[in-house]
């Protein structure tokens, strides 16, 4: 429930999946956050533009506590992007949908600046199993250099104020 008289961070917490790198260094695994108190994470990755044929690939997972136990495919089929040249002039988020599955890419994204936005039900996730921790990635995207990071934002908070979800 959101509650209009409380801080955004009465009610929410903000986890670094990954700081700012360079997306070609290597695989960029985000830390795996627990959704015990929450009952969305809206992943958002956030990168420069950077060459042509240099797309990121995001993948998501799920597991049974945040080591990654367990982890296997979480599959979406909507995915919310800000993608171009300039991203200061691009007023709205476009929806995309895809098949089931546990990626994401687009042909043309290494060379455009991008918002791609992610939101997960707790839900979505394989909760008669025990699943109830998220982890996303960004794949390798080449030799180039292009500059991204990852943010956690876990809301619907539970309890407040809302606990860690970074322990289990």
């Amino acid at each position: 429930m959101i509650r209009s008289n409380a801080l955004f961070a009465e009610q929410a917490q903000i986890v670094a999946g990954f700081v700012p790198v360079n997306l070609a260094t290597a695989a960029n695994a985000g830390d795996w956050v627990s959704m015990k108190g929450f009952s969305r994470c809206t992943v958002v990755f956030f990168a420069a533009a950077g060459t042509a044929g240099d797309d990121p690939t995001l993948t998501v997972e799920q597991a049974t506590a945040v080591a990654g136990t367990g982890n296997k495919a979480l599959n979406f089929t909507r995915l919310d992007v800000k993608q171009g040249s300039d991203l200061a002039a691009i007023g709205a988020f476009t929806s995309v949908t895809q098949s089931a599955g546990n990626t994401y890419t687009e042909a043309t994204s290494a060379e455009a600046q991008k918002i791609w936005v992610l939101d997960i039900k707790a839900d979505d996730l394989d909760v008669d199993n025990g699943y109830d921790c998220v982890q996303a990635s960004i794949s390798d995207v080449g030799s180039n250099a292009q500059l991204g990071c990852l943010l956690y934002i876990l809301w619907g908070a539970r309890y407040l104020p809302p606990g860690s979800a970074i322990a289990d």
